[in-house]
């Protein structure tokens, strides 16, 4: 399938690449995307029009590259990025700072439109040298959740000038990722293989629950939670392992999966069919999962473009879905694995996907879409 990909050549090493949010009703394919860098002179935040999609061939296809809107120089490295909404995004700096960047539509620039300069930091926030790594950030309008290499988890509004909570010393060791379990709720991996749930109503500052991988205390790099299911949760770490949790029941994963060669760097469920997952590596390679039972009933709407309610409104959420991520050896029978970039070297730190679009950024210097997933 990789005829349906266009690459663009960006010379800038790419950490993130996160697709723009549809509005709710939208029914056509996801059309700009934001990047951010890492390890450049110059870092930067850019947005991206997809390509041009009024110029499908006669079998549907897409022609054109991507092509660069605009874009603003970062502060850092880009360690982690999110849509706030249709035009803002939440970037996590290496510096220790959170931006939110804002997309002006009329003229295509951006702006920098409020920044917690020291949102992490380790010594105290009045020292100069003290920044920390802001590694994860996460967002529900207003609501803004960050996480570091300091241990500290704040949460911010984007209305609001200072914190609305942080909890200083919520973990020893690194936090290295972060997202929302329910709306008061978050999730959090570290560098010794915990995952945590945190309450954000409680004014404790310890985690409601700890699981955590038995045995190597191997760091998790990435957490992702069922769209639909609440309770299962995918975690991705330092051995490129992926792990499926079930956050009703025990403190240990409920299946371990060999995935990845090296480090696995982000693990997305997709937003409106879940039985589907993407990981991507260290390694080089972007894998998807599929847990579709019967790969001749994909529903049909993945093929029509759009993200489809009606999946979530039929009584399909069925014992034979829910089990296939939860079962003791989801790939008996009924997981198929394809790496999507078969002969990839260097490492593919991010993807996103929507509808039937993926995007993923490279070490490389590169970014790639991918427009017809589920073709």
């Amino acid at each position: 399938a990789m005829e349906d990909v266009s690459a663009k050549f960006v010379s800038q090493k790419i950490s993130r690449t996160r697709w723009r949010p549809l509005p709710a009703a939208a029914l056509q394919p996801p059309d700009l995307f934001a990047t951010g860098s890492w390890d450049n002179e110059d870092n930067r935040i850019s947005i991206w029009s997809a390509g041009d999609l009024g110029n499908a061939g006669l079998n549907g296809e897409y022609h054109g590259e991507p092509h660069l809107l605009c874009d603003i120089q970062h502060n850092g490295d880009v360690m982690d990025m999110q849509f706030l909404d249709q035009e803002r995004i939440v970037v996590a700096s290496s510096t220790g700072a959170v931006t939110i960047f804002r997309h002006h539509q009329n003229n295509q620039t951006l702006s920098a439109d409020h920044r917690w300069a020291k949102a992490h930091y380790h010594v105290d926030q009045d020292t100069s040298c003290g920044g920390a790594a802001c590694t994860g950030v996460v967002c529900s309008n207003p609501e803004i959740v960050t996480v570091g290499e300091d241990g500290r988890i704040n949460l911010f509004r984007a209305d609001q000038k200072d914190a609305v909570r942080t909890i200083d010393n919520a973990d020893s060791s690194t936090l290295h990722a972060v997202t929302f379990l329910r709306t008061t709720e978050i999730l959090t991996v570290n560098s010794i293989g915990q995952l945590k749930i945190w309450d954000l109503r409680q004014q404790r500052n310890e985690p409601s629950q700890i699981f955590s991988l038995a045995g190597d205390r191997v760091p998790l790099h990435c957490v992702d939670r069922h769209p639909n299911q609440q309770h299962i949760v995918a975690t991705g770490g330092q051995d490129g392992m992926l792990s499926i949790w079930d956050i009703r029941q025990g403190t240990m994963p409920v299946s371990l999966l060999n995935a990845h060669e090296a480090e696995m760097w982000e693990v997305h469920f997709h937003p409106s069919d879940p039985d589907h997952l993407f990981t991507c590596s260290e390694d080089g390679s972007l894998w998807h999962w599929d847990t579709s039972t019967n790969v001749s009933e994909k529903p049909s709407f993945l093929h029509q473009g759009g993200r489809s309610t009606a999946y979530l409104s039929h009584s399909t959420m069925n014992q034979s879905v829910v089990s296939a991520w939860l079962s003791n050896d989801p790939t008996k029978d009924r997981m198929e694995i394809t790496n999507l970039i078969p002969n990839q070297t260097l490492s593919v730190n991010s993807l996103d996907v929507l509808g039937p679009c993926l995007v993923y950024g490279t070490d490389a210097e590169a970014i790639y879409v991918n427009r017809q997933l589920f073709a």
